[in-house]
């Protein structure tokens, strides 16, 4: 315990791993539980029911775990989860889920939330995800893997951000953002395939071509959706990469950004 700092508040029910280390003035309260070789900076807040996983790192003014800026919230018990090797920097917000998205905030691996950005109630996040400053994520939305949320861009409830989804800054998004895609503006466009992005992920040169013709076949063909997918499903081999992205847009509730 002596990786705590004196000035530090710390529940009687909260649970931290002996390595966890914890700086000056933060406050845990009940219900909290952390993992091993996490780092809570000075004058950090985390309230409970909120799990938090190995090696994350919390830096100052962070608020983790309050519960939700829902007038429907009336105080039952929801939960925040996160996951392992997250880096919450200066003013991050993280909320607790409410019974109308099923209790739980959900917060994967591996990722990156700078300063100021916010995630709201009942939000579920992949892992290897990147908000910038300021990015703001209203209640119910899905962010899925490798996905960057440019800085001070909003998203509305319930809306979806696909995998390898790229978000340029200040951008007001509505409907659901296709994975592999660059999207930007207020109101959102998307600007094609983020072939750049995906390089640099890794993706091989023949996948990234099949991905550009289902691209243009759903934004520049002047087909409707529909018939982009038909289309899709007779010209372009469905590789794994296809069959995500058309299985995306078949189960879009509220529609795609194009």
């Amino acid at each position: 315990m002596t990786a705590i700092h004196p000035t530090a508040i710390i529940h009687s029910g909260a649970e931290l791993d002996t390595s966890v280390r914890v700086g000056p003035y933060s406050v845990i309260g009940a219900g909290v539980r952390v993992d091993s070789e996490t780092e809570i900076g000075s004058h950090v807040v985390i309230d409970g029911p909120t799990t938090i996983g190995k090696n994350c790192r919390f830096f100052s003014f962070a608020s983790i775990g309050q519960i939700p800026q829902d007038l429907k919230f009336h105080g039952e018990k929801s939960e925040l989860v996160i996951g392992d090797e997250n880096t919450f920097r200066e003013f991050v917000t993280f909320h607790r889920g409410t019974e109308g998205g099923g209790r739980k905030t959900l917060v994967g691996n591996n990722n990156f939330f700078m300063a100021y950005a916010h995630v709201a109630h009942d939000c579920k996040i992949g892992s290897h995800v990147i908000m910038a400053n300021a990015a703001t994520l209203a209640g119910h939305v899905t962010v899925e893997d490798h996905s960057i949320i440019g800085a001070f861009s909003g998203i509305h409830q319930f809306c979806r951000v696909g995998k390898y989804g790229f978000i340029g800054g200040y951008s007001v998004i509505t409907k659901d953002v296709l994975p592999y895609s660059k999207t930007v503006g207020n109101r959102a466009k998307c600007y094609g395939l983020n072939a750049i992005g995906l390089r640099r992920k890794g993706f091989d040169e023949h996948t990234i071509q099949k991905i550009k013709h289902a691209f243009r076949l759903l934004l520049q063909s002047k087909l409707n959706t529909r018939r982009a997918l038909e289309a899709i499903s007779q010209e372009v081999p469905l590789i794994e990469e296809i069959t995500y992205l058309v299985d995306f847009i078949k189960s879009s509730p509220r529609g795609i950004i194009k």
